[in-house]
């Protein structure tokens, strides 16, 4: 099921309390960016395939990474991209996508998606695993 591009911002914008929809959308493409460095391969296209149009190509469009961002990494990463974020505001925002993404791609498609990312993730998702 693909969300429409309102709807997902909808989303985004409930869960980081944003004051409006242009402000959600800032912040999704700034994290789908930073993500879509992360993801190779058939799980990022299988997760662009469910995403609106003009963020999947964001995500398949990604920031170069060097190497995968710890958790923190990406946080700061992400702080760093989005104007006028801190690191305690773009943990907020950084949630606000992905658990938004996390409810998008499904459980079995998130399964493979943590498989790709470093320790850590599960949380920035909203999805933490059990040891």
């Amino acid at each position: 099921m693909t969300l429409r591009h309102e709807a997902f911002l909808a989303h985004v914008r409930e869960r980081g309390e944003y004051e409006s929809l242009d402000e959600a959308e800032r912040v999704a493409r700034v994290v789908l960016a930073l993500l879509g460095a992360h993801l190779v391969g058939e799980v990022r296209a299988r997760l662009a395939a469910r995403l609106p149009e003009e963020f999947a190509l964001i995500l398949l469009n990604p920031l170069q990474s060097a190497e995968p961002l710890s958790p923190e990494r990406f946080v700061r990463a992400a702080a760093a991209w989005i104007e006028g974020a801190t690191e305690r505001t773009a943990a907020w925002d950084v949630s606000a996508v992905l658990s938004t993404v996390a409810d998008t791609a499904g459980d079995d498609l998130m399964g493979e998606i943590l498989i790709q990312l470093p320790t850590g993730y599960d949380l920035l998702f909203g999805r933490p695993q059990l040891t």
